[in-house]
């Protein structure tokens, strides 16, 4: 039984060429130092030291980095913990080596012994000279990768795909490096649950012990059982019937129990854990993907995370929190950590445990061809798997593990057949490690895969750019028959205002700034912004080259508003009742640097359109409305939640996008976890064009409405619109009505319109709205809350945490001074100033 100290403080770095120094007693004197954090890595002590321009990285692949600290320790016997290596390391105690590591995602534990005033040293190469060895011959190399010696080295693909991130290679203690010393509290728990049919919760839990420690208990939701002791271990099993389960944040409560170790009257809490039963429905043709959790069809809706900071990897629980409550807000319920990122640690799952967060983990494989037959890197992998998985075995909200990224496809694109791209490393290999420590979290061989090609849309999981990168209409959502989309609807989403103006303060025609923060694919003609002008077009019927040069900020409103509409149709078009897709994530959760990037959160921690868009798409109980041509508007209601609904439907389609030529209200009873379509002319009672479909004389309407209310109280729960001739010719010169208004929970806007104002935008520094880019129709006083940015979060920098606007949802102080700003739409080149 062991207590556990962190050795986060007195650390110094010096660089060197590399091979300069063999050992740390080579250093001489006079090399230049600086302090180093611990954890982070060499990138975030440049930083530090304001020697770091994320923008403009240093070649760090080619560079020695030696950290070097004195232990304040007690001499006797202790076990240094090193939790995370990048990532050829060497580490030096009073000189002498005691450890070497070959992998940035394995933990090391070496027996030492200390004298006092030990000093301990790391040493991390240049990964530059191993990148450049040659394995086993590959079958297909990845375009996107700028270093092809990624795939015989296991470290991460950040910092190394050109047009995706920038160029921060991970060098150094990314993860805690702590001292271990025998003591009387065990550490080191393996916490384990499962969640059977009949509602009964099974807790198990296990510790290193060498001896038995007589009438030790584990208690948890008040009932208990004994530990046994037996090979090397003290373990216990509880059974629980009944227990209040776990539910992602958008189907139930996400209920977290505490797991008690007891002896005698004392107690200590060694964990929470919670208990869900996760399986995946393939269909009964095998080609459908679909997440049950509890035996409940979940549609999944998230994003792909990147990582909390590029430059430091950090992975403490108030890096991670910003973001995870951003994706929360926006009623998320999965999060996708990609192959290309990191292994966060046990902070991220616990978050998610707490948010109703589902994750989606893929393996950190991505992309190349990976030589399975290498029997030495095999050995590696099989370690930071089981590491992975023994750290996470608590955590409810771990759903999905996956075998990579995006290998299958490489190898298929690249016109290979499947007996060489489907490969028994992903399949078999593994799937295995999977199996044997979490066989209660459904496998996937790899994203994407399922169909007879493994990009195939209409089978298995896909990634999925018909909308979005390779241009198709909006309409394509439902033709390629999406099951599961692990990633999709990539767009070079435009921050707001004010974060361009402090962190990018360049036009968006002609300055080689701007495009330097657009995302692009290594070796297309196109970039992600061409893909938003295709849209801006499309939507708008206006040339977006000449708008950018003629009208920038024009084209800024337009940009913002187009992805937002994209992504809010496209997952209309999925979550309605009868849909055959049963989730989507969208690439990305945030950005690595302030600019137009694929994140719909800024790099600094601020919303972007596309948040509010998702946040409107993705709320649980919902009115969706679909074009289904000749055979009318459909009307889709759908409750997620796990309570019945009484809800009223009401239905008017608007000339000039003010005046009702029809209408009609229906009240609705939904089931929990219940959805329901109907047609439209169910509500008006006759027939009457609502798609414009049949064309018997001129249009009568250019927008329909739809608002759904909670039947008892009567709020607007959500709202859907129709454009059967398109949003640009539904622009109107709206008559807004603002008013500031103070209440007791802050500053309050009410806003009226006299007609239809589409992508509706409040621009007001200090503060953030609580929706934004929504549309507004006539007969409704809409009330926005003005919520206080307060600073504190770490202050805003490219590649740093979240920043002042991701402060409010961990609470910041209200100010009273009344907030300025305006309030504008896409139809008006007037705002409306309060």
């Amino acid at each position: 039984m062991t207590s556990e100290r962190f050795l986060g403080k007195g650390w110094t770095l010096a660089l060197g060429e590399a091979g300069a120094y063999a050992t740390p007693d080579d250093i001489p004197d006079h090399a230049e130092t600086i302090a180093a954090p611990v954890p982070g890595t060499v990138a975030s002590a440049l930083r530090q030291a304001g020697r770091f321009d994320v923008g403009a990285s240093l070649a760090l692949e080619d560079l020695d980095a030696w950290y070097r600290c004195t232990l304040d320790e007690p001499a006797g016997d202790a076990l240094l913990r090193f939790a995370g290596l990048a990532t050829i390391a060497e580490v030096y105690l009073n000189g002498a080596l005691i450890l070497t590591s070959e992998s940035m995602f394995e933990a090391h534990d070496v027996p030492v012994t200390l004298h006092g005033k030990d000093r301990l040293a790391i040493c991390f190469r240049a990964i530059g000279p191993h990148l450049a060895k040659t394995g086993p011959r590959a079958r297909w190399r990845p375009r996107m990768m700028r270093a092809q010696g990624l795939r015989l080295i296991r470290t991460t693909a950040l910092g190394f795909m050109p047009g995706w991130c920038p160029d921060v290679v991970a060098v150094g203690p990314w993860r805690t490096i702590s001292i271990l010393r025998p003591q009387a509290e065990p550490v080191d728990f393996t916490i384990r649950t499962a969640f059977g049919d009949d509602g009964t919760g099974v807790l198990t839990v296990s510790f290193a012990a060498s001896d038995e420690t007589p009438g030790l208990r584990l208690i948890c939701d008040g009932r208990e059982s004994t530990f046994a002791h037996s090979a090397g271990r003290m373990s216990a099993e509880l059974h629980l019937p009944d227990i209040a389960p776990w539910w992602p944040r958008t189907h139930g409560e996400p209920v977290l129990h505490d797991v008690i170790l007891a002896h005698g009257n004392d107690r200590r809490r060694i964990g929470r854990t919670g208990f869900r039963r996760i399986t995946v429905d393939r269909g009964a043709d095998g080609r459908s993907f679909a997440v049950l959790v509890n035996g409940e069809r979940v549609f999944c809706r998230g994003a792909v995370w990147m990582t909390a900071d590029i430059v430091a990897l950090t992975g403490a629980r108030a890096d991670y929190a910003p973001w995870l409550n951003l994706a929360a807000e926006a009623g998320m319920n999965m999060i996708r950590i990609p192959g290309v990122a990191v292994y966060e640690t046990p902070d991220f799952f616990g978050l998610c445990d707490e948010l109703g967060l589902l994750v989606w983990q893929d393996l950190m494989f991505a992309n190349f061809d990976y030589p399975a037959n290498d029997h030495a890197l095999m050995i590696h992998v099989k370690s930071e798997v089981e590491q992975f998985l023994s750290r996470t075995s608590a955590s409810p909200s771990l759903a999905i593990l996956c075998g990579g990224s995006e290998m299958f496809q490489q190898g298929a694109m690249m016109g290979l057949p499947e007996r060489t791209w489907k490969s028994a490393f992903a399949t078999e290999f593994l799937a295995g490690l999977c199996a044997e420590q979490r066989a209660d979290v459904p496998y996937v061989d790899n994203s994407p895969s399922g169909g007879a090609l493994p990009f195939s849309a209409n089978a298995g999981v896909t990634h999925f750019y018909g909308v979005g990168a390779y241009r198709r209409p909006l309409e394509d959502a439902r033709r390629a028959n999406v099951r599961f989309a692990a990633e999709c609807l990539a767009f070079s989403s435009v921050p707001d205002a004010e974060t361009l103006e402090r962190h990018l303060p360049v036009p968006p025609s002609c300055d080689p700034r701007w495009k330097a923060r657009v995302p692009r694919d290594a070796g297309a003609s196109w970039d992600f912004e061409d893909v938003r002008d295709h849209y801006i077009g499309d939507l708008y019927e206006i040339d977006p080259a000449r708008l950018r040069h003629e009208d920038p900020e024009h084209y800024l409103a337009l940009s913002r508003a187009a992805t937002a509409e994209v992504m809010e149709a496209t997952f209309a078009e999925w979550r309605r009742p009868v849909s055959g897709c049963n989730g989507a994530l969208v690439w990305t959760l945030q950005d690595l640097l302030p600019g137009a990037g694929w994140g719909v959160i800024d790099a600094t921690g601020r919303r972007k359109s596309t948040w509010h868009a998702l946040k409107r798409a993705f709320r649980p109980v919902t009115v969706i409305l679909s074009d289904e041509g000749t055979n009318g508007l459909d009307v889709h209601v759908v409750n997620d939640g796990p309570l019945q609904r009484d809800l009223v439907v009401t239905l008017s389609c608007l000339r000039d996008g003010r005046q009702s030529v029809v209408s009609g209200t229906t009240t609705v009873t939904l089931d929990a976890r219940q959805g329901r379509t109907m047609a439209a002319t169910d509500l008006f009672g006759a027939f009457f064009d609502t798609t414009y479909a049949y064309r018997f004389g001129p249009p009568s309407h250019d927008v329909t409405v739809a608002r759904l209310a909670d039947a008892q109280s009567g709020a607007i729960l959500s709202e859907a619109f129709h454009f059967p001739l398109g949003r640009a010719n539904a622009f109107h010169e709206a008559r807004l009505e603002v008013n500031l208004v103070a209440e007791e929970v802050g500053w309050v806007l009410q806003m009226q319109t006299d007609r239809l104002a589409q992508s509706v935008a409040i621009n007001v520094a200090g503060f953030r709205p609580a929706e934004n880019g929504f549309h507004l129709a006539p007969g409704l006083v809409k009330r926005v809350a003005l919520l206080p940015v307060t600073d504190s979060v770490p202050q805003a920098r490219p590649g740093a945490p979240a920043a002042a606007d991701g402060a409010d949802i961990l609470g910041g102080a209200a100010t009273s001074s009344p907030p300025t700003g305006s309030v504008s739409t896409l139809g008006s080149r007037h705002s409306v100033r309060f």
